[in-house]
């Protein structure tokens, strides 16, 4: 992760203290109540060599918008009319998937399996794919923090393993009991140290046991939806030194994946005070693209970018990077799709700065997944 996203040791910090404080609401308090998401058929569109092919992920993760939403934030079209957040993102910004986090035993309700189906019900009533995220914890999990959920705390590897087997298995048999079909899932996050510590740590030449958990993760997917990609997703898609070393490593130890996850967050943060600004980083971004071919080239994998992110103040480099992305891998044979990691956040209303809409509305920066 940049510097300017929260950082590897810090994100989870912070995060958790807003979780502390609770969350405060812009765009709270309206009467207006939002109108309840319908589906709608999507317009075809001519084909266009210059962009990617129409199965392109325009995605977002909001695993956010529930906990929003019992906090009083609303969300309104360009002309002021509250509109329920997936389907403002679907219709105004092009938004074709959805991205959703699974923590094992949250302290709230918020990224249990049941709040995780409270969303997917209405991505799926509107036609919108899915991703499960699955970060084998009780909470947030990145590079700073992969901590062993507290049920499972004591285990051997073997009963860690067959405990990611039922947790996946719970949460996508409760999808296709209700006939949602993941497209993407996801097993653990960000993990580019490894899950589960210390037992799935990875570290130098040691993949420790995240093989094997990966692996008994992979089998529970398979299981219920044998078409799903499961994806294996790092931090800092720009650090191909990183990504090479992963990824041999789990070559080498027969580890079991269909998909490479990448987060990018290529924002530089200068000064303090009244000097400060925040400037996108463009080597990262140019790293990032030689990155996904390389990788696409040395294993053979598809690429998702999982989580993208820009300052809310920069809607319109957003919009030049993803146009940039979206027209180097137009063929769509390398690159998956792009999911913004949660775009409907505020400062206000999460103190999460690299969002996407303002006061409840939406910027131009993920314009160009509408003009897909």
């Amino acid at each position: 992760m940049k510097i300017f996203r929260f950082s590897p040791f810090s994100k989870s910090l912070i995060l958790s203290a807003i979780a502390a404080l609770g969350i405060a609401a812009t765009s709270c308090g309206n009467d207006n109540e939002p109108v309840a998401p319908s589906p709608a058929p999507t317009p075809e569109k001519p084909d266009d060599p210059t962009h990617p092919t129409s199965d392109f992920a325009r995605g977002a993760d909001v695993s956010w918008l529930s906990e929003l939403e019992d906090n009083g934030c609303k969300f309104y079209s360009n002309t002021g009319t509250p509109v329920e957040c997936m389907e403002l993102l679907k219709t105004e910004c092009g938004i074709d998937a959805i991205r959703l986090r699974v923590w094992v035993n949250p302290a709230n309700k918020y990224n249990s399996i049941a709040d995780v189906m409270v969303k997917a019900r209405r991505a799926a009533a509107l036609g919108l794919r899915l991703m499960i995220d699955f970060h084998l914890s009780d909470n947030w999990a990145d590079p700073g923090k992969q901590v062993v959920p507290a049920a499972w705390a004591g285990m051997t590897a073997a009963q860690m393993a067959d405990a990611i087997k039922n947790h996946v298995n719970e949460m996508l048999s409760a999808l296709k009991a209700e006939n949602i079909t993941p497209e993407w899932v996801q097993i653990g996050n960000e993990t580019t140290p490894g899950m589960l510590h210390p037992m799935g740590e990875v570290k130098g030449d040691s993949a420790g046991e995240f093989p094997r958990f990966l692996n008994a993760g992979y089998d529970a997917v398979k299981a219920i939806f044998p078409d799903a990609q499961v994806i294996v997703h790092l931090d800092c898609g720009n650090n191909a030194d990183t990504y090479r070393w992963f990824f041999d490593l789990m070559q080498k130890t027969n580890a079991r994946y269909d998909m490479i996850g990448m987060s990018l967050y290529p924002i530089i943060e200068q000064g303090s005070g009244a000097s400060w600004t925040v400037t996108t980083d463009n080597k990262a971004i140019n790293d990032c693209i030689a990155n996904i071919k390389a990788l696409n080239t040395r294993y053979k994998k598809p690429v998702m970018i999982c989580e993208i992110g820009f300052h809310h103040t920069q809607g319109a480099d957003c919009s030049a990077t993803l146009t940039k992305l979206m027209n180097e891998f137009s063929d769509g044979t390398i690159l998956k799709g792009i999911f913004y990691w949660e775009p409907e956040a505020e400062p206000d209303n999460t103190g999460y700065h690299k969002g996407c809409f303002s006061n409840g509305r939406p910027t131009s920066a993920l314009a160009p997944f509408k003009n897909l």
